[in-house]
């Protein structure tokens, strides 16, 4: 397979329907377009022969320290591959270049926040040095951890 990982332009961003339903989220699509144009938000897509199959984001500043801290700390955020692409390495591969990002910008840690229901997530973010919870909590979606990574 002949694979890539693109960053994002805004002009490309409604390609992302591939790998997510942006029309059940129209809110929350147009709050992330928002960001890319900003600058606040970079996303890397993983394609195939020019398939969008999977993308995560990079966020510089979520105003929740936690997550974000200017200069040392930055949130990888939309960590998501298609459906039928699952299982296949590519959400292993998207966070390996997540991290080298990161890295590259100059920052120290990555944090993210994922949904206790999600296993496959944890067990991933678990085998690249997630190791610290700082956050155990809920809010109106459910149950998540706040995970942090010192690169």
């Amino acid at each position: 397979m002949n694979h890539r990982i693109i960053r994002l332009s805004p002009a490309d961003y409604r390609k992302c329907a591939d790998i997510w339903d942006m029309d059940r989220h129209p809110a929350q699509a147009q709050k992330w377009y928002d960001e890319i144009v900003s600058g606040n938000r970079v996303v890397f897509v993983y394609t195939e022969n020019g398939a969008f199959l999977g993308e995560c984001a990079l966020v510089f500043d979520t105003g929740d320290p936690d997550y974000t801290i200017a200069g040392q700390r930055i949130y990888l955020s939309r960590m998501i591959v298609a459906r039928e692409h699952r299982n296949r390495g590519i959400g292993g591969i998207l966070l390996d270049y997540a991290l080298d990002q990161a890295r590259i910008s100059g920052f120290i840690e990555v944090s993210l926040g994922v949904d206790k229901v999600n296993a496959a997530a944890h067990r991933l973010y678990a085998k690249n040095g997630f190791d610290t919870v700082i956050f155990d909590g809920a809010d109106e979606q459910g149950e998540y951890v706040k995970m942090l990574k010192r690169l």
